[in-house]
């Protein structure tokens, strides 16, 4: 009796299993509904601030809100689609002087971890950035914003991110300009479709 309870125990076990697993669900950002942003702001001389985005970047991300511990993303960046609103000065930030799009193309981002807040609407994501040719391991703040069911059928998820990075870390010589100018802010939204 007692092994055919320990058997049967197991099964049980083994079969709910897959369905925990089942929980878990990719996400394909929405860059074509233009539901996501990569935006950067950076100081100007210490006076002012120039604020732009990247336009064109695809990626995709992991998230059970069963065990949101176990989220993770991966998104790629066309570095030349960088908009500031003032195309010369985009040209120069392209350029070799920072960074260098010719001969560094894309930007990626692959988390590393996912570490969640009491609530699970608030979390630290930790992952490797690489930029101008730089990898490094950064750490930005995360909110969950929402998700459910959409009008065309599908199921989304969004989320908003934010972080501060100090250029020199990527080899981006900012030397020349004031200590503000040194580092750049970035927010970022994830809206996602469920695949």
């Amino acid at each position: 009796m007692l092994k055919k309870t320990a058997l049967a125990t197991l099964i049980a076990a083994a079969s709910a299993l897959p369905l925990a697993q089942a929980q878990a669900a990719d996400y394909k950002i929405d860059t074509e509904g233009q539901h996501a942003f990569i935006q950067f702001k950076i100081s100007h001389l210490g006076y002012s601030y120039i604020l732009g985005s990247f336009k064109q970047f695809e990626g995709n991300f992991s998230y059970d809100s069963e065990a949101p511990d176990d989220a993770s993303v991966d998104v790629t960046v066309n570095v030349d689609s960088l908009d500031s609103n003032h195309a010369e000065r985009d040209k120069h930030i392209q350029s070799a002087d920072f960074l260098n799009v010719s001969e560094y193309p894309q930007a990626t981002f692959k988390s590393t971890s996912f570490d969640v807040d009491d609530d699970g609407d608030e979390a630290e994501m930790s992952g490797d950035l690489t930029i101008h040719g730089v990898t490094k391991p950064v750490t930005f703040e995360v909110d969950r914003i929402g998700g459910g069911d959409d009008p065309w059928g599908g199921f989304r998820q969004g989320f908003e991110a934010t972080t501060e990075l100090n250029l020199a870390d990527f080899d981006i010589d900012m030397s020349q300009f004031p200590e503000p100018m040194h580092s750049v802010e970035l927010y970022i939204v994830l809206e996602g479709v469920r695949q």
